[in-house]
C-alpha cells in the first residue's frame, strides 16, 4: 500500500467533496470515520473506510499514516449547530484539539512520514468583532484573538504544529457558502418565507468562500510543495452581515427587511450567538501571493450559482 490520501471529516460538507474530487482524479483514497459503514454510504468512491473518532489514540487507523502521500484533517464537532453549553463546548474543544494531538502522534511514530498534513482551522483565530465598516483587513499575519473560537482555533493549530518532518498547511476557513449546509442553507428558509434580514446588528464582517475555491484551494494546497503554514480561505471581499443579506434577497428576490435580533440569535444559541452576530474581516493573501485564481470573487455571482445548482 502505498501513496494513499488519508482523511477524516470526510462526511462533512467540505471532506465528502474533496473525497469526490480525489477518487475522480483517481487518488487511493482511505476514510477515517467514526462509523466506517455509514462514511461509505454517505461518500462513496474512497478505497478504503476505517474506523477513527478524536478519542481513539491508537487502533488500526495508525497504519495508515504511514508512508501516505497527504494527511488532510478536516474533522472537529460542528460549533454552531446546537446550543452552548459548557459541555459542547467541551466537545467541540476536545474533537478538535485531542483528534489532531492523535493523528500528529501517529505521524511521530510513521515509518515513512506523510509528504504534508493538511489540518482544519478557522478565521476564529483572530478574534471576533462587531464592524465591518472600522476594521482593518486581516491577513494571515493577523494577531491571534483571545475569545472561545480564538482559544480553540490557537490550540488547534498548536497542536498540528507539533508535527515534524512534514509539510504543514492549515486551513484557517471562514463562512464556506453551499447549498448542502452551514450558514447559507440556514438563511434561505427565513427568505425563502419572506422573513428573511442580517442577523444582529448587521454592522459585523462576513469573510466568505464559495465551496467550489474552498475544496480548490485545499487540492492547491495538496499539490504544490511551497504551500506551507496558516491560509485563509476566504473571497477577496469580506462583506458587512446587511450586505450579505441585502444580496441574499436580491439574488432571491425576496426582500431583507427583517432583522433578526442578536437576542433571538442568542436565544436559540446561548453564548454562542455573540459568534453568530459578529465576525472577522480576514482576507487571502496567501492565495493571491500564490496567483490563486478565484471562481468566485464577487458574492452575489457565488449566490447565484449555489442557488440556481440547488433548485
Amino acid at each position: 500500500m502505498h501513496a494513499q490520501i488519508v482523511i477524516t471529516g470526510a462526511t462533512g460538507v467540505i471532506g465528502a467533496e474533496i473525497v469526490a474530487k480525489l477518487a475522480a482524479r483517481g487518488e487511493a483514497v482511505v476514510v477515517l470515520a467514526r462509523s466506517p459503514e455509514s462514511a461509505a454510504q454517505k461518500v462513496p468512491g474512497a478505497r478504503k473506510y476505517v474506523r477513527w473518532d478524536s478519542d481513539l489514540a491508537d487502533g488500526e487507523w495508525r497504519d495508515y499514516i504511514s508512508g501516505a502521500k497527504a494527511v488532510i484533517h478536516l474533522a472537529g464537532k460542528p460549533l454552531l449547530e446546537t446550543r452552548w453549553t459548557e459541555e459542547h463546548k467541551k466537545e467541540c474543544y476536545d474533537s478538535r484539539i485531542l483528534g489532531t494531538r492523535h493523528i500528529v502522534d501517529a505521524i511521530a511514530h510513521a515509518e515513512v512520514k506523510p509528504s504534508v498534513f493538511i489540518s482544519a482551522s478557522a478565521v476564529g483565530y483572530y478574534g471576533s468583532f462587531d464592524r465591518c465598516d472600522d476594521t482593518p483587513d486581516i491577513t494571515e499575519s493577523g494577531k491571534q484573538g483571545s475569545d472561545f473560537l480564538a482559544e480553540i482555533c490557537v490550540d488547534w493549530e498548536r497542536e498540528a504544529q507539533k508535527a515534524e518532518g512534514v509539510r504543514l498547511v492549515l486551513l484557517r476557513t471562514g463562512i464556506v457558502l453551499s447549498s448542502k449546509g452551514g450558514m447559507l442553507e440556514k438563511l434561505l428558509g427565513p427568505f425563502s418565507m419572506f422573513v428573511g434580514g442580517p442577523v444582529g446588528s448587521g454592522n459585523q464582517c462576513i469573510s466568505w468562500i464559495h465551496l467550489d475555491d474552498e475544496i480548490d484551494a485545499i487540492l492547491a494546497a495538496l499539490d504544490n510543495d511551497d504551500w506551507h503554514g496558516p491560509i485563509n480561505l476566504v473571497a477577496p471581499r469580506p462583506v458587512s452581515m446587511r450586505e450579505f443579506a441585502d444580496t441574499l434577497g436580491r439574488v432571491l428576490g425576496r426582500p431583507a427587511l427583517l432583522p433578526v435580533p442578536k437576542f433571538a440569535v442568542k436565544l436559540l444559541l446561548g453564548e454562542g450567538g455573540e459568534y453568530a452576530a459578529s465576525g472577522q474581516k480576514a482576507v487571502p493573501e496567501f492565495l493571491q501571493g500564490k496567483g490563486y485564481g478565484f471562481h468566485y470573487t464577487d458574492l452575489g455571482a457565488a449566490l447565484k450559482n449555489l442557488i440556481d445548482s440547488s433548485r
